[in-house]
């Protein structure tokens, strides 16, 4: 039996039925992974996207993105580069500070991984109605506003 929170809040069956459908897409994009070569780790995955997201960052920056400890971040910077994915380079405002950018190779890697999770989505968008594609592009639209909010509300209460 469902348990009612309150008006506007969603109830452990929406969370339990949003989870699963959200689980089939984390499936559906992380195929692709495995379609690219070179392969890699979720995690440094994961570095390389925030990387590109903010480029320059550093590693103190960084390190607060994924959540972890400077250490491992460190390590995790250390194996990008010896992919040849990473560079660090001494910062122009403060050379003691170092900042990281995607190499040649990084950024090729991240196009061929999303022009392969497009091609996946595409086959799975093909057989949805066009009423489903709009209605799930308009609730994920949605749902990534609430999650950044989410985010920077935490953010704000962690500083």
């Amino acid at each position: 039996m469902a348990v009612a929170l309150g008006p506007g809040i969603p109830g452990p069956d929406e969370a339990a039925a949003t989870e699963v459908a959200a689980q089939a897409l984390g499936f559906v994009l992380s195929r692709a992974n495995m379609t690219v070569s070179p392969k890699i780790p979720a995690t440094q995955l994961r570095a390389l996207h925030i990387i590109e997201a903010s480029e320059p960052i550093n590693l103190t920056r960084l390190t607060e993105k994924l959540g972890t400890i400077p250490s491992s971040a460190s390590r995790l910077c250390d194996r990008l580069q010896s992919a040849g994915l990473l560079d660090r380079r001494a910062a122009t405002m403060d050379r003691r500070e170092v900042e990281l950018f995607l190499t040649g190779d990084g950024k090729r890697l991240l196009e061929r991984l999303r022009a392969a999770r497009q091609a996946d989505l595409a086959h799975v968008l093909a057989d949805m109605t066009t009423q489903g594609r709009a209605a799930l592009l308009r609730g994920l639209r949605e749902f990534a506003v609430a999650a950044e909010r989410q985010g920077e509300g935490r953010q704000e209460h962690t500083a």
